[in-house]
């Protein structure tokens, strides 16, 4: 008999005889108990665990895809920063609320920018990526970090409701895009 947890949270129970399999049954993942079978909870976990694990380490990105992702993050941070940049300079009308979703959304992007920057993804599409990333990818982690922390506060803070100390925290946020904007982005 074999036990997989396949798609769907299912556990599927087979029966192999004589080189062909019959299914015996399927029943959702959380309804299986494991009382008084602790080393079967451990093994189904730790089986499924590597399973995903090396599914994992078998789908390395393309570099074009992590470069194409990378960008649709961009791409999405832009949209949210352009109307309050709007704000931050008087184009248009301070919207505390709508500054606070933007900034949230800003700080939920931020960090997922990092893993579109894997080893490899130099090159495979256009990019304004510098190679010198890779080659100082510890002080580019530290910008990427400084960024996220920054994101997060000027989120806090926008949805505090505190005018002025939104524009403050805005001018640190806009400055670490900067900094590494400066140092690891080609201008076209």
């Amino acid at each position: 008999m074999v036990v997989l947890p396949l798609r769907g949270g299912h556990l599927f129970t087979w029966r192999e005889k004589s080189g062909s399999r019959a299914l015996l049954h399927s029943r959702p993942l959380d309804s299986v108990r494991f009382e008084g079978a602790p080393m079967r909870k451990l093994a189904l976990v730790s089986g499924v665990a590597a399973v995903l694990f090396a599914a994992v380490a078998a789908a390395a990105v393309k570099p074009e895809t992590a470069i194409h992702y990378r960008q649709s993050v961009y791409t999405m941070i832009g949209w949210n920063f352009g109307p309050m940049v709007g704000m931050i300079k008087d184009k248009s009308p301070w919207d505390q609320a709508e500054f606070a979703k933007r900034a949230e959304r800003i700080s939920q992007l931020a960090p997922q920018l990092l893993e579109g920057f894997p080893e490899g993804s130099d090159k495979g599409a256009e990019t304004e990526a510098k190679a010198d990333i890779w080659k100082n990818m510890d002080d580019f982690k530290s910008k990427m970090n400084d960024l996220v922390r920054e994101s997060k506060t000027l989120a806090d803070i926008a949805k505090a409701g505190d005018e002025a100390k939104t524009r403050e925290q805005f001018k640190k946020t806009a400055g670490a895009c900067k900094s590494c904007h400066d140092k690891y982005r080609t201008e076209e």
